[in-house]
């Protein structure tokens, strides 16, 4: 099998169901933006970060790879045959968003992303996932996405946001606090 099929040489790709969209299309950006997100994902996995977030990030990026999947597909009967994001998946989430969030200083304000490589990976990767969160709920618009989907989507950014603080302390280095100039 060659891994170039020309089938998209006029801007077009198929769904899972087989149905041809403009490479443009609303669906399409939902899981390339997913896509994106699983690979800063690996981007963070090979810093020096603890052990236990390499491993909690690559269940994450597993989950992510069965949500682009459900993003991807387009068809009746497709959704049957396919992985399905179980909502422990957002238990699990938020159990490690609190127990990350335990070890940390109370924030009071606001941060500036920053600091060291692995932190500003960890912002750019919840930029990212937030830009996933826009893009499914302007898909949800038109062809409905599970809640399971939108709240594990919602809550992998604060999770991202959390593990960049976490980072952060690991490695000794302190917030960027954002002070406003008031004029």
């Amino acid at each position: 099998m060659k891994i170039y099929t020309k089938t998209g040489d006029k801007g077009t790709t198929a769904l899972i169901g087989g149905k041809r969209v403009l490479k443009n299309h609303i669906r399409i950006e939902a899981y390339g933006t997913a896509d994106e997100l699983i690979s800063y994902l690996a981007l963070i996995r090979d810093y020096d970060v603890k052990q236990e977030h390499k491993d909690f990030i690559l269940n994450i990026q597993e989950d992510l790879m069965v949500i682009s999947s459900i993003l991807a597909a387009d068809c009746d009967d497709c959704l049957s045959k396919l992985p399905r994001l179980s909502p422990d998946s957002i238990v699990k989430l938020e159990t490690e968003i609190d127990r990350l969030d335990s070890t940390l200083e109370p924030l009071k304000t606001f941060i500036i992303p920053g600091g060291h490589i692995a932190v500003s990976t960890c912002h750019v990767a919840r930029t990212i996932c937030r830009r996933l969160e826009r893009v499914v709920i302007t898909l949800n618009d038109n062809s409905p996405i599970s809640d399971v989907i939108i709240k594990y989507i919602n809550r992998l950014s604060d999770y991202l946001f959390t593990l960049a603080r976490s980072v952060a302390a690991d490695k000794k280095i302190k917030d960027i606090i954002w002070k406003p100039k008031l004029d």
